[in-house]
């Protein structure tokens, strides 16, 4: 079923739309159309969602039908609109152009570049202490064979504590071990999601799990996130759910990759119940749930208020420790942890043991090794966003209570093309595409604060130098091999 957006909810995105720059220069039609293929290029606005009627937009925009007949005739001229009589308008783009979401690898022999495109920290000091002491404890494993598909006692004790700390009352028969949170995630599809499967995802979202769905052949529908504000218009979440009724829906509540948002725990609540009623599991991914910065209080886990195994949780030890440990895990049912296990074995059978062991003795010193992780990201975080303000002023930032990451809004749909610029200059970049659908968010650009602020402040004055150079169209962009985004 295609999913279709409400006058008041349309009106709602556009905002004060002629009040747009440029609108002086523009009829009133005209600076509608502009607005609304703006919210289509950030990704605001789905790709294939049905677009209210003329008559109900003019009433809640309080414009003549006129107007919005002409705007609704300019979108489809440009190919931001489909229409067919007496069945309305669905959104698109012109020339049906597509992103494809691919796993990609980085060059070996990139040692002088500022790689803005993985936003991950470097190891803390505790690892080498953690993986001697695990040395330490492998022996009592020996004997065995060392296959464990949910993996050992310890480190499924170990993350359960953390769930029971955070409010969700959670047993080691919950939790199963996977070799990294996209571990967890394609595992989760595999088991609950037939090929071609219907799955609701945000926009902007993580490039990784776009593959991972991409690999499923889903087919995928998008809720748009506003750049500032809570980020998730919650009228327009919920009626997705209940209008196309996706087999799951893939959502990152916990500082939102790319955006940074949080989700209220009221939308929490009403999202839950609204899958609920709509037959839809909820895929929750919490990878960044240890980093709230600045004394965020978090809002309770979301599978809090689940009442029937419909919030499958998974998270891992990427982001507060070291991607280099794939560690991650999935929190359900007893019984679907038991399914995913017996789906497990086709895969890679087990997570390794000394590294589960490593685990275990970093989580032991969680709350000091988080606090400084968090400490050290608020002083990037900050240097980034002073760079930014002093080098690129007309770049707008929404400051993130959590996470790794600011989603900046730049001052055109430059991102590739910067991001191809940048390569040249020695920075690599996630550009504003990768985490979207069909060419979007081009106007978006990912900068994660995970490196040290020197070299935080040397990539922007980098990306400062080549950036009106875009503008008076210098230099050539010459190919280069794909790299890595996490």
């Amino acid at each position: 079923m295609t999913s279709q957006v409400r006058g008041v909810q349309l009106a709602r995105l556009l905002g004060q739309w002629h009040a747009l720059p440029g609108r002086r220069r523009s009829p009133d039609y005209a600076a509608l159309a502009a607005a609304v293929r703006g919210l289509l290029a950030d990704g605001r606005l789905p790709l294939g969602v049905r677009l209210p009627a003329e008559r109900e937009l003019a009433e809640a925009l309080r414009i003549s039908r006129t107007t919005v007949t002409a705007a609704y005739r300019q979108l489809r001229e440009t190919g931001h609109l489909a229409s067919r009589r007496g069945a309305g308008s669905w959104t698109m783009l012109p020339g049906t152009h597509r992103v494809a979401s691919t796993g990609l690898w980085t060059p070996l022999d990139d040692r002088d570049m500022i790689d803005l495109g993985v936003a991950a920290l470097a190891a803390p000091p505790e690892l080498v202490p953690a993986a001697h002491a695990a040395v330490e404890d492998l022996p009592r494993y020996l004997s065995g064979a060392g296959y464990h598909p949910t993996g050992i006692i310890e480190l499924r004790e170990a993350v359960a504590r953390a769930y029971t700390a955070r409010g969700l009352p959670t047993s080691a028969e919950q939790i199963m071990v996977t070799s990294g949170t996209q571990h967890a995630l394609d595992l989760v599809l595999r088991l609950a999601l037939a090929p071609g499967g219907n799955v609701l995802v945000e926009s902007p979202t993580y490039p990784n799990a776009l593959a991972a769905l991409a690999a499923r052949r889903a087919r995928i529908s998008t809720h748009g996130l506003a750049v500032d504000g809570p980020g998730w218009d919650a009228d327009l979440l919920l009626g997705s759910v209940r209008q196309t009724r996706p087999k799951l829906a893939y959502l990152i509540p916990e500082f939102q990759n790319p955006t940074g948002h949080l989700m209220p725990a009221e939308l929490r609540e009403r999202l839950v119940a609204t899958a609920h009623a709509a037959g839809t599991d909820l895929v929750i991914d919490e990878s960044f749930v240890d980093l709230p910065l600045d004394g965020t209080p978090l809002p309770p886990p979301t599978a809090v208020f689940d009442r029937h195994s419909r919030v499958i949780s998974i998270g891992g030890m990427s982001k507060p420790y070291w991607g280099g440990l794939r560690i991650g895990w999935v929190r359900a049912s007893a019984p679907q942890v038991q399914r995913l296990a017996a789906a497990r074995v086709g895969v890679d059978m087990a997570s390794p043991v000394l590294d589960q062991l490593v685990a275990v003795h970093l989580l032991a010193q969680a709350p000091a090794i988080v606090a400084a992780r968090r400490d050290q990201l608020v002083t990037q975080r900050d240097a980034l966003l002073d760079v930014l303000a002093e080098r690129l002023p007309d770049w707008r930032v929404e400051v993130p209570r959590g996470g790794v990451t600011l989603w900046a809004e730049l001052d055109g749909p430059i991102s590739s093309a910067l991001a191809r610029a940048a390569e040249e200059v020695g920075v690599r970049l996630a550009p504003g595409p990768r985490f979207g659908l069909d060419g979007t968010l081009e106007r978006f650009l990912r900068l994660p604060f995970t490196l040290p602020a020197a070299d935080l402040v040397e990539a922007v004055g980098r990306l400062a130098a080549i950036r009106y150079d875009l503008d008076r169209g210098a230099g050539r962009p010459r190919w280069r091999e794909p790299a890595v985004i996490a």
